[in-house]
């Protein structure tokens, strides 16, 4: 199942997804507490996505679009806020990721610079 297609602004949980995940996101951020389908992030400009035990997944990410990277400070508030959020709505797995922080488990999965660039150049020819 496709999941963050497109996604211009929405702040989002999942438990998992298939293919071609935050394909074509220009904004928001996506959290995925599970697992990836391939292509993940393919035509990505912008926003963020937060990827549970990233680095077994880094062989699904789109390499031509994002780039992985181990979060910060100001991404982890990001995502333990995202995380009670969910938690709060009844999700065990938030819940257990709480209880046990261990913010080494995740990536952050942004565009690519070059692709970000590509985007704004274009936005900017099909507004004259």
């Amino acid at each position: 199942m496709r999941f963050g297609v497109r996604n211009s602004g929405a702040r989002a949980v999942v438990e998992g997804i298939g293919a071609h995940g935050c394909e074509y996101m220009t904004g928001g951020t996506v959290v995925v507490l599970g697992e990836i389908g391939p292509n993940f992030g393919a035509g990505m400009t912008g926003g963020r996505a937060f990827l549970l035990d990233g680095a077994e997944l880094r062989g699904r990410l789109n390499a031509e679009s994002v780039d992985a990277r181990a979060p910060e400070e100001g991404d982890l508030r990001v995502l333990r806020e995202l995380l009670a959020a969910h938690s709060a709505e009844g999700s065990r797995r938030a819940t257990d990721l709480l209880r046990d922080w261990r913010p080494e488990r995740f990536l952050v999965v942004e565009p690519r610079p070059a692709a970000a660039a590509v985007s704004a150049d274009e936005r900017v020819a099909a507004a004259r």
